[in-house]
């Protein structure tokens, strides 16, 4: 089994890492696009409701608990003809952050469960990555945390007649996405679509999510500021009598 560690958007990766290439540690990488709010729990138990199915649930249903104990959350499980075959395993912190130092943790903690379940015949290519960008969404803190943004969703149920939607996220009710979109009379409309029963979604990569996802690297770039530095430049403006 070859494996390869991959971190930022899978559509165009920051880099890869080949299991012989060493990475001098460094900050880790955030490719959280939302703020995780400050009450709630830190998210690790939460399930997935979009899940797969044949090889890759099969994959998923070994990968997941090693990434728990480990810390991290399973996002997704793809299974390809690429390169022979790929096996690539999106997981993420709870925060959303995901490092290349979390990747070869990861990659060392799966690759022998994976050799003694042997769910996949023959050779493969393992890959790990952050879910980026344009994220899966599979639990409901991912629509929740994604409210406002546009997303495309595909059911395995049909609602209203129909499978394929895209629009805005107006937030969760339930076990329920609320999407706001276009209809077919160009009306906007509302809908409730049952989380379980999405075959997929994922956020649209829009100008909004790039400039969200800038404002918050920003953010986590800057140095904190200690308190007495706060408490010299607030004395220093202040009149004196």
């Amino acid at each position: 089994m070859d494996r390869i560690w991959r971190v930022g958007p899978s559509r165009d990766p920051l880099f890869f890492v080949t299991c012989a290439a060493r990475t001098p540690a460094g900050p880790r990488e955030q490719d959280a696009m939302f703020d995780t709010p400050t009450d709630a729990p830190d998210g690790l138990d939460e399930p997935r409701l979009v899940t797969e199915t044949g090889m890759a649930a099969r994959i998923a249903a070994i990968a997941e608990p090693v990434l728990m104990g480990l810390g991290y959350r399973l996002v997704r499980v793809r299974v390809s003809g690429r390169d022979g075959m790929t096996v690539q395993i999106m997981a993420e912190r709870p925060d959303g952050s995901f490092s290349i130092e979390d990747c070869e943790a990861s990659s060392r903690a799966l690759s022998p469960s994976l050799d003694v379940e042997d769910p996949i015949p023959g050779g493969y290519r393992l890959e790990l990555s952050s879910p980026g960008i344009d994220r899966p969404l599979v639990r409901l803190s991912d629509f929740e945390r994604a409210r406002g943004h546009e997303t495309k969703i595909e059911m395995d149920v049909p609602v209203e007649g129909r499978k394929r939607f895209r629009g805005e996220i107006e937030g969760v009710e339930g076990t329920d996405a609320m999407l706001r979109f276009a209809g077919k009379d160009g009306e906007t409309q509302s809908v409730r679509l049952p989380v379980r029963d999405m075959a997929e979604a994922r956020l649209v990569l829009t100008d909004a999510l790039i400039a969200q996802s800038l404002k918050r690297g920003k953010d986590a770039a800057k140095p904190a500021e200690e308190p007495e530095d706060s408490f010299r430049r607030a004395a220093g403006g202040r009149a004196h009598r």
